[in-house]
């Protein structure tokens, strides 16, 4: 089953925290098990952003939060917050278009 995590975050440092994942997302390259990622802008609060992963499966999800990066990824990303991020982990039971 498809999963889902959304993570809720307020940052006046969204280029810094894009670069921040950049570089996440090169050392981790081909160890990384998510398969889609979007970084949203809230357009009605400022400085809210959602960023929505998905993944195969749970399993997937839970083995890609184990990498050394993303521990370190989280810390330095921490930094760049307003205040700590709100997680949603999401099994998806329905999926329809394209």
């Amino acid at each position: 089953m498809k999963f889902v995590q959304i993570i809720e975050m307020k940052t006046k440092k969204i280029d810094e925290l894009r670069n921040l994942a950049e570089e996440f997302d090169a050392k981790v390259q081909g160890r990384n098990t998510d398969t889609h990622v979007l970084i949203c802008q809230d357009r009605d609060v400022a400085d809210r952003y959602f960023v929505i992963v998905e993944f195969p499966s749970p399993e997937a999800a839970k083995q890609n939060d184990e990498l050394p990066e993303t521990k370190e990824f989280a810390e330095k990303q921490a930094k760049l917050l307003d205040g700590p991020p709100s997680f949603y982990n999401l099994d998806v039971i329905d999926e329809q278009g394209g």
